[in-house]
C-alpha cells in the first residue's frame, strides 16, 4: 500500500499515523516492524518513531500482512444490511454506533456487529468511509484486500461520490442552487481531534464541499452537502465556520434541545463496484430523530428527492 502523506499528518510519528489514522492493530505493526519492507518512507526503511513531513510517500507491506481478527470480538448487535456481496457490505449504521473499535468501544461498534454477522469467515474490519459515532447513515466496507484497495483508489481519484443532509442551526441566505465551500482545514493546536479552518495553505490541506439549500424554517435550515474532499470532521468545520453550525454538534457547535447528537446524515452514496465494475447508488431514508426535528420547527420537506431510486 502507498500513501501521499499530506499537511495535516506533519509532523506525525509513524506509529501515531499506523495506530490512529490507519487503525491498525499491534500484531498488524508488529508485522510490519519485522517485515524486510514493512515501513519503507520516501524509499528508505524505517521505524514507527520516524516523523512523516507533507509530500512524503509512506509504503507498507500490508499486503503480506496474515489477516488478524483476534481483537474483534463478535456481538449480536441488530444492523440494516441494505447490500452485500463477495466484495462489499452496505450497511445504514444508526447514530451512536462507532464503525470502528477506540478507546471505550471495544464491542459496541459496526466492526462487532458485521464480525457477527460474517463469524466463521475470517471477517476484518474493512471500512472505507468511516462515520463518526453520531453520525448516521451509508457506511461501506470492503470484504476484501483487493476490494478496499480499488475502492480507495476511487474515494482518492473522487470518482467515488458521498451526500449527506445537514440541519443547520441558522436561517442560511441562499437559493437552491450548488454552492461551493473551498478552503483549508487543519488540526487545531492543542487538540487532536479538532480541526479548524486555516488562511495559511501552508498550514492546512484543501478542503472542498458543494451543498445546496433543501428545506428552510424559521430558524433552522436543512441543506444536501458533497464533501469533494474527506477532511476529518469536513462537513462539521465548514458549516460552524460559515457560522451555521449542525444542530446539536457539541463540538463545534452547541447542545440543543431538539436531538441529542449532531444532526447529520449520510443519505446516498454512489461507487463503481470493484468487481463487477458496475455503477452503484445506495441510499438511506432519514432516521426518525432528523425527521422528528424538522416537523417540530415546521420545516416542509420533500421526502420524495431522498427516496431510493
Amino acid at each position: 500500500m502507498k500513501l501521499d502523506i499530506g499537511k495535516e499528518f506533519d509532523g506525525m510519528t509513524v506509529r501515531d499515523f499506523l495506530t490512529h489514522e490507519l487503525q491498525l492493530s499491534r500484531r498488524c505493526i508488529s508485522s510490519l516492524k519485522n517485515h524486510e519492507k514493512g515501513m519503507v518512507l520516501n524509499g528508505d526503511r524505517v521505524t514507527v518513531r520516524a516523523l512523516l513531513s507533507s509530500g512524503d510517500i509512506l509504503e507498507l507491506a500490508l499486503e503480506d500482512e496474515s489477516e488478524d481478527i483476534t481483537e474483534l470480538t463478535p456481538v449480536n448487535i441488530p444492523i440494516e444490511v441494505i447490500y452485500e456481496d463477495e466484495a462489499v457490505t452496505v450497511v445504514n449504521k444508526p447514530a451512536g454506533m462507532p464503525t470502528i473499535l477506540s478507546h471505550g468501544h471495544y464491542e459496541d461498534t459496526l466492526a462487532n456487529a458485521l464480525a457477527y454477522r460474517y463469524r466463521g469467515r475470517g471477517f476484518v474490519m474493512r471500512a472505507v468511509n468511516r462515520l463518526d459515532r453520531d453520525t448516521s447513515g451509508i457506511c461501506l466496507v470492503a470484504n476484501s484486500r483487493r476490494s478496499a484497495y480499488i475502492l480507495c483508489e476511487q474515494m482518492k481519484s473522487r470518482e467515488m461520490t458521498k451526500k449527506y443532509i445537514a440541519l443547520l442551526d441558522g436561517r442560511i441566505d441562499a437559493d437552491n442552487s450548488e454552492k461551493i465551500i473551498k478552503n483549508y482545514i487543519k488540526r487545531k493546536e492543542g487538540s487532536t481531534m479538532m480541526r479548524e479552518v486555516t488562511l495559511d495553505p501552508s498550514g492546512g490541506d484543501i478542503a472542498e464541499t458543494h451543498y445546496r439549500l433543501f428545506a428552510q424554517s424559521k430558524k433552522y435550515s436543512a441543506v444536501i452537502a458533497e464533501p469533494k474532499t474527506g477532511r476529518t470532521h469536513q462537513l462539521r468545520v465548514h458549516f460552524s465556520h460559515m457560522g451555521y453550525p449542525i444542530v446539536g454538534d457539541t463540538m463545534y457547535g452547541e447542545k440543543s434541545e431538539l436531538i441529542d447528537r449532531q444532526a447529520l446524515h449520510a443519505f446516498e452514496l454512489t461507487f463503481t463496484h470493484p468487481y463487477t465494475k458496475e455503477k452503484m447508488t445506495f441510499r438511506a431514508p432519514l432516521p426518525e430523530d432528523m425527521l422528528a426535528v424538522m416537523r417540530d420547527v415546521e420545516m416542509d420537506i420533500d421526502l420524495a428527492e431522498l427516496k431510493a431510486e
